[in-house]
């Protein structure tokens, strides 16, 4: 189930990263329409993925969600646009995925 989870919050961090880059391309790149619109369409895509977590708590979910844009956000820099994370920026990455696997997969009772 964890497994799972993991891989749902990175296709969902594929898909908006993806899709508000695509915009971003679209828009301040001067591409177009199209990628505009694909940007939109990719968007919509991980609205679906994140409801696919098992989990059942859209608060809990984006609030953890949110840990993994932040990390996958830098990453996509790096690959996408050549950008070069200082160690704060690993730094505040790492914080923010440990606070995913707290907020997600901390044991609970009841």
């Amino acid at each position: 189930m964890v497994l799972r989870s993991i891989l749902l919050f990175l296709a969902a961090a594929v898909c908006e990263i993806g899709g508000a880059w695509l915009i971003w391309q679209g828009i301040r790149e001067h591409r177009g329409l199209l990628w505009i619109g694909g940007g939109v369409v990719v968007l919509g895509v991980y609205g679906f993925v994140a409801t696919l977590q098992p989990d059942a708590h859209f608060g809990r979910i984006l609030a953890a969600y949110g840990g993994v844009f932040v990390a996958g956000s830098l990453a996509w820099g790096v690959v996408a646009d050549g950008y070069r994370p200082d160690r704060y920026d690993v730094l505040g990455a790492l914080l923010c995925l440990a606070g995913v696997a707290v907020i997600m997969y901390a044991p609970r009772t009841g």
